[in-house]
């Protein structure tokens, strides 16, 4: 078995949702369940296939969040897994109702930070073993930290 890092392109202003699914009906669930809940974000799934043709298969409604879709999932080369990339909205918009898709078996990361996959790869192919999401924290926050978040959850929208 061979470990591999493998690190993720997320274009500017967008965020990546990176889990795992068992059905080849997950994209075009995925699209639904992200269009129903907020039309208009623009985004691309790609959802590597597993069995039978072992295609990426991809949808969305923006042609540069399909293609980076795309390219990470075929970066990471592992079956049963996706990749949602989204702008002009957040993760935290669809992702209880992306955890209800019955196919989905897990997210491993939802986020806008570098992202770097932990791959094994064996005889039979690849499976994601884990992320490394961000950095390393540097301290512990203090009241000007807290101010700081607080200020910016009511910015964008998530707090009064």
């Amino acid at each position: 078995m061979d470990l591999l890092t493998v690190r993720m392109r997320i274009p500017e202003n967008a965020n990546l949702i990176l889990g795992q699914t068992h059905f080849i009906k997950t994209v075009e669930d995925l699209y639904e369940a992200i269009v129903t809940t907020v039309p208009g974000m623009k985004f691309g799934v790609a959802f590597n296939e597993a069995s039978g043709a072992c295609l990426t298969r991809v949808e969305g409604n923006d042609e540069e969040m399909k293609r980076a879709a795309v390219e990470n999932a075929s970066a990471l080369a592992a079956g049963h897994t996706f990749v949602i990339v989204l702008k002009e909205g957040y993760p935290v918009n669809i992702l209880k109702r992306i955890q209800d898709v019955p196919e989905v078996c897990g997210i491993f990361c939802a986020t806008a930070n570098p992202v770097e996959v932990i791959v094994a790869q064996t005889g039979q192919g690849r499976g994601i073993l884990g992320v490394v999401d961000g950095f390393s924290p540097k301290g512990v926050e203090g009241a000007a930290d807290v101010a700081w978040r607080t200020d910016l959850l009511r910015k964008i929208g998530y707090k009064r």
